[in-house]
């Protein structure tokens, strides 16, 4: 037993009065007469330094402190999914039964329900020699997910036990009977320390292409499921509701939604938006797959920490069964505020802009358990990392953001100004960047080729062209987007100087292209139940209808080269009406109807 010799915000010191306690570090405790959670984070001599998880006011030096002999851990079984907890998982639901408003100090319910039961499929039968990490059994958690029970990573043996039949997640399923004749009882049930990442048996390369649903990403800067993602922005760039539109509609089976001190109203907009959302795949409702963690900024600040790592560790739990899971972290920034906190009450030297010397290694750690790898099971499963920072006034050289910059392989640069042109996602094109561009093009020529959907051929605006948008034909349209859209902007400083009518044809024409690229394939509308998401194949073919056009006027600038008004003449009112709901088409058949829309039009000017 500890006894409280200091108070210092969410920090307090306390003494070892027992000299037979033996206190570990990162061991939980209770702390006071309300018993609050909290974690030792330091050991000097007889003291320790203890970060509360709760909010502190009412604490009194004297007051005793409780040793639990545990790490801070997640529990973690059937029925995390759908549910919505605190940083340090508490229900806030069950909560809010019993202290509504806000969390009183001290209370402490189990995580999951400890009475509904779930209907056990054992996977293997008495006698089967297991190892850990292998597959027992089954739940169905959701109609569309089946929650994998797999044997404790310190246990091996014979099953000596098991059936099908209804459990609690704390009754025993199966027994199994180790070398030195030693029974074991598995439960559904299993505890994790959330800041040890979990075993595997290795990690591989990422191999399947994450999509979003967001023309930017999926077509300018893909992410590959496994990946580390950071987006950084200032206020009011739109990083939630990037990472909202990501949680909702990216290709992860599993979604795991962090909100670590962002503001009380997005993490209430996201428990009232998910709920009524439906699955673009499954057609059911997207909180079915989804886990939602709030530590909001008028929570307690140490247990912003925890919640990132709770979050992590849930991840990697699905991950084990063979998943392919997004943690959404929003956001970073907050996360690094607090240890900042934590470390300038701990006496440490800070380093730059005050936070710890240790702020890159912490952040690097927690990326680094984001990827693909070979479970335990013999599985293939994936954690996809994305985490939002938010530098003060949006300076991207401060700490938080570089430390990011060099642990993530994805940089979704947030622009204000495209926010304040109402140009979302508002992921700058000139800055961003993703290292996943060679293996991204190999994966998208492979599987069209699988396909067939390639074809060979003269690439212009014939009609059976518009069918084919995707492979190598994807890879190059790529290429042709991002090099417009580079040279438009070297051409804005020369139209600065001598206006529109002094370009020549072509590089009107690059003006006209790009604005298109900008604002009818790159813009998306969030709110327009078309728009909000794009399927893969329809970023394919809105790019190639919109590079196609491109390919056509420069054979008609060869051509005419005398008509100074072509580029006008072509772009007409027609034209860009139709380019821009080109968006706003639900089908691909439709989309393409549009696109001959416009070939056609340009026929009849110029007799093709």
């Amino acid at each position: 037993m500890l006894k409280i010799t200091q108070i210092t915000g969410p920090l307090v010191t306390a003494q070892i009065v027992d000299k037979q306690d033996k206190p570990m570090l990162l061991e939980t405790v209770f702390v006071g007469d309300t018993r609050l959670l909290g974690e030792i984070i330091a050991i000097e001599g007889s003291e320790c330094k203890v970060q509360v998880y709760e909010e502190t006011s009412g604490l009194k030096v004297g007051e005793q402190v409780e040793l639990r002999g545990e790490l801070l851990s997640a529990e973690l079984a059937p029925g995390l999914l759908g549910n919505m907890f605190d940083g340090i998982q508490r229900p806030l639901e069950e909560i809010d039964k019993i202290s509504p408003i806000f969390i009183q100090p001290g209370i402490h319910i189990p995580s999951l329900d400890r009475i509904k039961k779930w209907v056990f499929h054992p996977l293997v039968k008495i006698g089967d020699v297991i190892n850990p990490g292998d597959r027992l059994g089954y739940v169905d958690e959701t109609d569309i997910l089946k929650h994998f029970i797999h044997l404790p990573k310190d246990i091996s043996g014979v099953v000596n036990q098991i059936k099908y039949d209804e459990f609690t997640i704390e009754e025993v399923i199966a027994t199994i009977e180790d070398s030195d004749d030693n029974i074991h009882d598995v439960k559904m049930l299993q505890k994790w320390p959330v800041k040890i990442a979990r075993p595997y048996k290795e990690k591989l390369l990422p191999k399947k292409i994450f999509r979003t649903g967001q023309r930017v990403i999926d077509a300018m800067f893909p992410i590959m499921l496994g990946a580390p993602v950071s987006t950084p922005g200032p206020f009011g760039a739109g990083k939630t509701f990037t990472q909202q539109q990501l949680a909702k509609w990216g290709s992860a089976q599993i979604v795991v939604y962090v909100g670590c001190g962002e503001r009380g109203n997005e993490m209430t907009e996201m428990v009232k938006l998910f709920p009524t959302l439906k699955d673009p795949r499954t057609g059911k409702p997207i909180m079915e797959r989804t886990v939602l963690i709030a530590n909001t900024s008028n929570m307690p600040i140490a247990a912003r920490e925890a919640s990132i790592y709770t979050g992590i560790t849930i991840a990697e739990y699905y991950r084990d069964m063979g998943y392919d899971v997004v943690l959404m972290a929003d956001s970073t920034s907050r996360w690094a505020e607090s240890m900042r906190e934590i470390s300038s009450r701990l006496g440490e030297l800070p380093s730059e802009e005050g936070y710890p010397a240790y702020l890159s290694s912490r952040i690097a750690s927690f990326y680094e358990r984001a990827g693909v790898v070979n479970t335990l099971s013999g599985q293939e499963g994936s954690v996809t990392a994305i985490g939002t920072v938010s530098p003060a006034g949006g300076d991207f050289s401060e700490p938080v953001t570089q430390a990011s910059l060099k642990s993530t392989q994805v940089f979704l640069a947030l622009d204000d100004k495209l926010a304040a042109k109402r140009h979302y996602p508002s992921i700058n094109w000139q800055t961003s960047y993703s290292l996943y561009d060679d293996a991204f093009n190999q994966l998208v020529t492979l599987e069209d080729e699988k396909n067939a959907i390639y074809n060979t051929g003269h690439l212009t605006y014939q009609d059976n062209n518009l069918n084919h948008f995707g492979g190598r034909k994807f890879v190059k349209n790529r290429r042709i987007a991002k090099q417009l859209l580079t040279e438009e902007d070297e051409l804005i400083e020369l139209v600065k100087l001598v206006g529109v009518d002094g370009l020549d044809n072509s590089k009107r024409l690059i003006l006209e292209i790009a604005k298109s690229l900008r604002e009818d394939f790159l813009q998306q509308n969030g709110f327009d139940p078309i728009d909000t998401f794009c399927s893969f194949d329809k970023c394919q073919s809105m790019l190639n209808i919109i590079i196609s056009l491109y390919e056509l006027c420069l054979e008609l600038i060869e051509v005419h080269g005398d008509d100074e008004n072509l580029v006008a003449t072509i772009f007409n009112a027609q034209t860009k009406d139709l380019l821009t709901n080109l968006k706003y088409q639900e089908s691909i058949d439709e989309l393409n109807k549009n696109g001959k829309m416009i070939f056609h039009a340009i026929d009849v000017l110029y007799q093709l």
